[in-house]
């Protein structure tokens, strides 16, 4: 498989640690954009977070580790998409999936916007029957259609639920839905945990310990960047008041890390600002982050 070297690919790695046959994780670059309702430039995210990515350390002081000599990180040449959308666009993203986790590497998928999470997701089911989906969030996603397209990146967790169990997603930092998306949760069994519920959460177990007891073996991780607070995300087609701050977040991340097996994720819907590098430099060490997760 083609892959990005030392100057173009994620954290600027040496040939030694970056090649895919050596490395136990793939990035996988996935520049789709196609139904964003309000801010657009996600296409442009995944090479943003990848220049980026060149400025965060590879140490990390949680950790005590550099990962990627550890275990070695390839980068992906990014997917063409051409003139395709919707359905084809995302065989393309499953084939491209499938492929990768059939060389039994750890892939993490940089978008682009949600829709794409779909067709990883279908991917990784497929080898991990058992799947629970974690999925960072401001909105729901599960709307049946938006504007005529049920590909839409509104609709993205409606596709999602009619190939995995509606019991087995998890959603982390819901505040914004449209009144079908609750109606839904509802009657099927969505695991959603609404900002609201967590700023004014009051049972001795901690939210993040009770979704962890909740996931089942093997977790794929979903992350739309709004679900953090604007305040340290502004980056994105559709910001939010009141979202996820960044230490809540890694507590998450490392507590599903250590009761669980973390088996692959994306970090979809980045959309840079000109001349505003910190969502950029957060968004790449937020890939940083999960990696090391998966890897306890």
């Amino acid at each position: 498989m083609k892959t990005l070297g030392i100057k173009q690919n994620f954290l600027g790695i040496e040939k030694e640690f970056s090649a895919f046959e050596k490395s136990k994780i793939a990035i996988l670059l996935c520049p789709y954009e196609a139904t964003v309702s309000y801010g657009g430039g996600t296409k442009f995210g995944p090479k943003a977070i990848l220049e980026a990515s060149h400025y965060v350390e590879f140490y990390d002081e949680e950790l005590d580790r550099e990962l990627y000599k550890e275990i070695g990180i390839s980068t992906l040449a990014p997917i063409n998409f051409g003139s395709k959308k919707n359905e084809s666009a995302l065989n393309m993203i499953y084939k491209n999936a499938k492929d990768v986790i059939s060389e039994n590497k750890f892939l993490l998928t940089i978008g682009g916007e949600h829709t794409i999470s779909q067709a990883l997701i279908k991917a990784h089911i497929e080898k991990f029957p058992n799947l629970s989906v974690l999925q960072f969030d401001a909105h729901s996603d599960l709307r049946i259609e938006y504007q005529g397209n049920k590909y839409s990146h509104a609709s993205v967790m409606a596709r999602v639920c009619e190939f995995l169990s509606p019991k087995k997603l998890f959603q982390v930092g819901i505040r914004a839905q449209c009144i079908e998306e609750p109606v839904f949760i509802k009657k099927n069994g969505v695991n959603t945990y609404y900002a609201h519920q967590i700023r004014n959460w009051s049972k001795k177990k901690t939210w993040q310990d009770e979704i962890v007891g909740k996931l089942s073996e093997e977790v794929y991780i979903s992350f739309d960047v709004d679900g953090f607070d604007p305040s340290i995300m502004p980056a994105t087609g559709t910001t939010e008041p009141n979202g996820l701050m960044w230490q809540e977040v890694m507590d998450l991340l490392w507590l599903v890390g250590k009761k669980k097996k973390i088996v692959g994720a994306d970090v979809v819907e980045f959309s840079p600002i000109k001349n505003l590098n910190y969502p950029n430099e957060t968004a790449a060490k937020l890939v940083y982050k999960i990696l090391n997760s998966a890897f306890l």
